[in-house]
């Protein structure tokens, strides 16, 4: 049985603990936050901490799961590693390349398992779109965004994320990710655009933006993601992936809403269009929501550990997705375009 620590205990970090809590290859032996705040049911019994050092030193895990903020990410699981326990720790990895680097070079030296929370490697529908991306050959467009109309209590989180992290890296490095499992061709130039549109964020941050990438097989991808109660309903899921022989694309329903968690992971219909055979749409009924989504990602860490996986490729695209997007993030604010 894998004993695991998981610190933070936002929506994503209570998320995982319900996975482990309930899949029987896991027992928590401590949960850690900040500050006292209200658990899922099943979680309440679990030992609780303020501190992650002194979590990680009486508890003791084999794993420690990281679902702090992102500013974090890197320190807590190089301590994690060096405490002598593998690490599943949420996106994005890190807040800067270098430490993306560093947890992953501390993995390599350690011997440590490392996976990152890329919850889309995870869901069969996403799956076949790569699948069904790769066999039309590239090179590809990539039409991609995610923008979420947000208020209240879950503006407030946005703006707190913000602090760390813009939304075209937070929710970017998902779909990069995508990009980089499609195309197997290396990054080259990075060129974002972004806009500050609310008066309540500090001077310096911008809650919408996107972003265009260039690969060196002659791929681009455009990527586009904002947060906010300004933001539209109506355009707010393009999922479309374009090649010479024809494209795959994410088809939603009209009752699709963008403040639905659920529905920036659901995919309704996938429509594979080849040219000069029509289309064909592949319903995606029945397929996982968010939490068995989380719950699929804890059995591929079980499994990771468990089958001794080689997870070289997972940890150099999480590093390579990160670039991308802190790249785009630098054009932003300098209005530069970045080569990598």
């Amino acid at each position: 049985m894998i004993r695991v620590l998981v610190a933070g205990l936002g929506n994503m970090g209570q998320s995982h603990a319900l996975a482990y809590h309930k899949n029987p290859d896991f027992q928590i032996v401590g949960l850690v936050n900040r500050t006292p705040r209200p658990l899922a049911p099943g979680l309440e019994a679990y030992p609780f901490f303020d501190d992650y050092a002194q979590a990680l030193a009486e508890t003791k895990p084999d794993l420690v799961c990281v679902a702090t903020y992102s500013d974090s990410h890197a320190d807590y699981a190089v301590a994690a590693m060096e405490a002598g326990a593998d690490v599943f720790v949420e996106k994005p990895l890190a807040t800067t390349v270098a430490d993306a680097q560093r947890v992953v070079d501390a993995a390599a030296r350690l011997g440590r398992k490392l996976v990152v929370g890329y919850i889309l490697r995870h869901h069969p529908s996403w799956q076949r779109l790569i699948a069904e991306a790769r066999a039309l050959g590239g090179p590809y467009v990539f039409r991609l965004n995610l923008n979420q109309q947000s208020s209240g209590p879950t503006w407030e989180v946005h703006k707190a994320l913000m602090e760390t992290t813009p939304p075209i890296v937070d929710c970017g490095v998902h779909y990069v990710d995508v990009m980089l499992q499609i195309t197997d061709a290396d990054p080259v130039e990075v060129r974002g655009m972004g806009l500050r549109l609310a008066d309540d964020i500090a001077p310096d941050m911008y809650n919408y933006g996107h972003f265009q990438v260039l690969f060196a097989d002659g791929s681009l991808g455009w990527y586009e993601a904002g947060w906010g109660p300004m933001m539209s309903d109506t355009a707010f899921f393009v999922k479309d992936v374009v090649s010479p022989r024809g494209a795959v694309s994410i088809r939603m329903p009209d009752s699709a809403r963008s403040d639905d968690i659920d529905t920036h992971t659901k995919t309704s219909t996938l429509r594979v269009h080849r040219v000069g055979q029509g289309h064909e749409d592949l319903s995606m009924a029945d397929e996982p929501g968010h939490q068995d989504l989380c719950d699929r990602e804890q059995a591929f860490m079980a499994r990771a550990i468990a089958n001794d996986l080689d997870l070289t490729r997972h940890m150099q695209d999480a590093v390579r997705s990160l670039a991308i997007c802190l790249a785009a993030d630098e054009s932003v604010r300098t209005g530069q375009i970045v080569k990598l």
